[in-house]
């Protein structure tokens, strides 16, 4: 192990390197990331053991893990560098000259009901204010921990510490299909839903629609014929095709002209809401982001499913700004 390391000596680009090796489990991953080389992050591991007397991380199945010292160390170094992070941002806040960046993410239902209105009210308002839109699919928790987002928008649930969270709007699924299909136009009734071809959304990774988890607990399946990675995908497919689809409804009348929706035996309401952490919670510019958002997301018009169940959970921690 290196020599002793004045622990007051370490500085937060230290903890924030010692945060991204842990959450990557690798160096040349951090080294990645933070746009260095291996030997950069090697050096700063090994003050950082110095300081703390400790491993840090051991090796393990082909990578690295954390000890649990260096657990430790990371959850309370985190919050410091989060709540220093919000010290160096302003506290005044004037749209009209504001500049910089804000990093969203999100996914296709998003970026298809929310942030067209944002943007054309952050372009009105803040036409200096670049917004920095990517992909959240399954990775988007990990990338409000990094720092590489500053907020996520989508259907998760906080069950963590030190997040904030508030509630932007509510959704169910309906089915959508050809204005020719053989089932256009009439109720579903469970067997036909079930027996139809589908065309299933998978939206790129491990999620389960909340349909498909309740058809999971009555024991059915659907007829999938088809899966596609996102809904935009459906606009091409589902025109002239003898093929099903269960979506949003929010979403369902934007897919194509000839394509119409029509309740879902099975409509599982949901909630879309906004996440993010102490880093950015006392931004005044953030601030106004969130409150442009949830205000743009309170006027949009929705009709609600026939027979929505009683109200979930919103998270553990709740914010109005």
């Amino acid at each position: 192990m290196a020599k002793d390391w004045d622990p007051l000596a370490i500085d937060f680009a230290a903890i924030r390197t010692l945060r991204l090796v842990s959450e990557l489990g690798s160096f040349s991953k951090a080294a990645e990331v933070l746009g260095t080389n291996q030997s950069t992050i090697s050096y700063t591991m090994d003050r950082l053991r110095a300081a703390f007397h400790d491993k840090l991380f051991v090796r393990q199945h082909g990578g690295i893990a954390p000890t649990p010292r260096c657990v430790e160390i990371v959850e309370c170094a985190s919050r410091l560098l989060e709540g220093f992070e919000g010290l160096m941002r302003p506290t005044d806040f004037d749209p009209a000259s504001a500049s910089g960046q804000i990093t969203i993410a999100c996914n296709y239902y998003e970026r298809s009901i929310i942030l067209p209105r944002t943007i054309a009210e952050i372009r009105r308002r803040a036409p200096r204010l670049l917004l920095d839109i990517k992909t959240a699919r399954a990775k988007g928790m990990a990338y409000l921990k990094r720092g590489e987002a500053d907020l996520l928008i989508g259907p998760y649930e906080v069950q963590e510490e030190n997040f904030y969270h508030r509630h932007l709007l509510d959704d169910h699924y309906v089915c959508v299909m050809h204005k020719g299909h053989l089932l256009a136009g009439r109720k579903l009734r469970v067997d036909d839903y079930v027996k139809t071809n589908h065309a299933a959304v998978t939206y790129g990774g491990t999620w389960r629609s909340g349909y498909l988890r309740r058809l999971d607990e009555r024991g059915l399946s659907l007829n999938q014929v088809v899966t596609v990675p996102s809904i935009s995908d459906l606009t091409h497919i589902l025109p002239g095709s003898d093929l099903v689809s269960t979506v949003p409804s929010r979403i369902g009348s934007n897919i194509a002209k000839s394509v119409v929706a029509t309740p879902c035996p099975f409509p599982e309401p949901f909630q879309i809401g906004m996440t993010w952490t102490s880093r950015t919670h006392h931004s005044a510019a953030h601030q106004w982001l969130r409150q442009l958002m949830a205000r743009i997301a309170g006027t949009l018009p929705y009709k609600t499913a026939p027979t929505a169940p009683s109200r979930r959970s919103r998270g553990n921690v709740n914010a109005r700004v």
